[in-house]
C-alpha cells in the first residue's frame, strides 16, 4: 500500500499538450522551461512524483512545486516570476525613443550622438543611454569603410579564383602575388623605453626615415610558404626579376597559377613577352577594387604586425634584412591559409549588402 497525501488530479487539453510538447522539444527553450514542461507532461501521463522524478533525474519536491503551480495557474505557472528589486524607472517608451533618435537623427554641431548629448537631448542620465545603447547593440562613436567592386566580369572572376582556392588543379601550384609598396624604414628619435610589469613599451611619435622599399611576394596557397624578394622600386623591370625568382624556385613540371591584381606593371609588354616564353603560366586577375580575393595580402598584414610595424630601422639594409629573416623563420614551419566561403556563399552576401546599401536611406 502507497502511504503519502492524494495527488490531485491533472488534466490537459490538446492545446496546453501541444504547447508544452513544442517547449519540451525546442531547442531554444530555456532548460529549466524545458523541465518543467516535461514534468507537467508526466503528470498529464498519470504518472506518479516519484516515477516522474527518477525519470528526469530531479527530486519529487521539485515534481510536486511545479505540478502545483500549474494546477494554480496553467502554463502560466510555469514561467518565471519577475525577481524582486526596484521598479524600472525607464519605461519603453523612452527606450524607444532614444533608439530611434540614436539611428534616425544627428546632434546640431556634430556627425554623431555621444552619451552625453544624447542623455541632455532625453533628459536621461549618461548611464542609462549607455545601457540602452549597448542592450540594443549602437556604437554611433564607431564607423567603417567598404567599396564595392565595379568589375563587369566580378562574378567570373570571383568563381574562377575561390575555384583555384577550393579545388586547385592538379599537378600545378597556385601562388598569391603582389607588392607590398613603400615599406618605410622608420627610425625613432629617442630610444624606446622598453616594457616592464605595469608599463607596456613606449616610444616617440616622431621618427626619421631611412629610405623605402618594396616587398615582392608569392604566396604558396597550398602549403603556406612564401617567395619573396625586396626591390627598391616597384616598376614592370622589378615585377619581371620576381618572375625569374619565382621561375627558379618553382619545378620545371608543374603548372604555375598566378592570383594578380589590376596593377599597371603586371600587364606591361615586357611581361606579356615573358609570358608568352613560358606557357606553363596562367593569369588570374582579381576583380578591380577586390584585393581580400588576394591571399597574400593576409600574409602582407600578418608580416606588418609581426616584424614592421613595431620595428626600428636605421637604414633600408636593416629593414630588407628584417623581412628576409621573417621569410626564413615563417618558411622553416609554414601554415597555409584556410579559405572557407564558397563563390555562392560570397556572392550571396554581398547580395545582401548591396540590398541593404539600396534600402538605406543614407
Amino acid at each position: 500500500m502507497t502511504l503519502g497525501r492524494p495527488l490531485a488530479p491533472l488534466t490537459l487539453t490538446e492545446e496546453e499538450r501541444e504547447e508544452l510538447q513544442r517547449w519540451a522539444r525546442r531547442p531554444k527553450t530555456a532548460q529549466a522551461l524545458a523541465l518543467r514542461a516535461r514534468i507537467v507532461l508526466g503528470a498529464g501521463d498519470r504518472k506518479s512524483n516519484s516515477d516522474i522524478a527518477a525519470q528526469l533525474g530531479v527530486s519529487g519536491a521539485t515534481v510536486g512545486k511545479w505540478r502545483q503551480r500549474f494546477l494554480e495557474r496553467r502554463t502560466d505557472g510555469l514561467l518565471d516570476e519577475p525577481r524582486p528589486g526596484a521598479p524600472r524607472k525607464v519605461g519603453d517608451a523612452q527606450v524607444e525613443a532614444v533608439v530611434v533618435r540614436t539611428l534616425e537623427t544627428q546632434p546640431k554641431g556634430a556627425t554623431h550622438w555621444s552619451t552625453r548629448s544624447m542623455a541632455k537631448a532625453c533628459g536621461l542620465s549618461q548611464s542609462t543611454v549607455s545601457r540602452i545603447w549597448r542592450a540594443s547593440a549602437l556604437q554611433p562613436h564607431r564607423t567603417e569603410t567598404f567599396k564595392l567592386s565595379r568589375d563587369p566580369l566580378f562574378i567570373e572572376k570571383v568563381r574562377d579564383i575561390v575555384g583555384l582556392y577550393l579545388d586547385p588543379p592538379a599537378r600545378a601550384l597556385v601562388l598569391c602575388v603582389d607588392e607590398k609598396t613603400q615599406v618605410q624604414a622608420l627610425d625613432r628619435t629617442q630610444p624606446l623605453l622598453p616594457m616592464r610589469p605595469g608599463q607596456v613599451e613606449r616610444r616617440t611619435h616622431d621618427y626619421v626615415r631611412h629610405g623605402t622599399t618594396s616587398l615582392f611576394a608569392a604566396l604558396n596557397v597550398a602549403t603556406g610558404e612564401v617567395i619573396g624578394d625586396c626591390h627598391r622600386q616597384h616598376r614592370s623591370i622589378e615585377f619581371r626579376k620576381f618572375l625569374d625568382t619565382i621561375d627558379a624556385a618553382v619545378p620545371p613540371d608543374l603548372g604555375v597559377h598566378l592570383v594578380l591584381d589590376n596593377y599597371a606593371t603586371h600587364k606591361t609588354a615586357t611581361i606579356r613577352r615573358w609570358l608568352a616564353k613560358r606557357p606553363r603560366y596562367h593569369l588570374h586577375f582579381t576583380p578591380t577594387s577586390a584585393s581580400w580575393l588576394n591571399l597574400v595580402e593576409r600574409f602582407f598584414g600578418e608580416i606588418t604586425a609581426r616584424q614592421i610595424r613595431r620595428g626600428v630601422f636605421r637604414s633600408t639594409a636593416e629593414l630588407e634584412q628584417a623581412i628576409r629573416d621573417y621569410l626564413d623563420v615563417r618558411n622553416a614551419g609554414p601554415r597555409p591559409f584556410i579559405w572557407h566561403k564558397s563563390a555562392d556563399e560570397i556572392l550571396a552576401s554581398l547580395s545582401r549588402f548591396c540590398q541593404r546599401t539600396s534600402d538605406s536611406a543614407h
